[in-house]
C-alpha cells in the first residue's frame, strides 16, 4: 500500500470512530432521560426454596455423588 492509501484508510477508521462515539453519546443521553425501571422487592429469576424436607421417594434410584450406590461400599 502506498502512503496515500494508508492515510485514506486511517481517515476512514477515524471517521467511523467519530460516528460510533457520537452514537454512543446519544444513546447514553437517551438512557439518562428515560425513567428508571420500577424496582421490585424481589429480583426476577429468584426461586424460593422451602425449608420442609424433600420427599425421600424422589431419591430411591439415585447414587450418592462420589460414594457409589446405596447398597454397595465405596472402593
Amino acid at each position: 500500500m502506498s502512503l496515500q492509501d494508508d492515510l485514506a484508510a486511517v481517515k476512514r477508521c477515524l471517521d467511523d470512530l467519530v460516528r460510533t462515539v457520537g452514537q454512543l453519546e446519544r444513546s447514553i443521553a437517551a438512557e439518562r432521560r428515560a425513567p428508571a425501571p420500577p424496582t421490585s422487592s424481589r429480583p426476577e429469576g429468584l426461586v424460593t426454596i422451602p425449608d420442609t424436607p424433600y420427599d425421600s421417594g424422589l431419591w430411591t434410584d439415585t447414587d450418592d455423588e462420589g460414594l457409589g450406590a446405596r447398597d454397595r461400599h465405596a472402593p
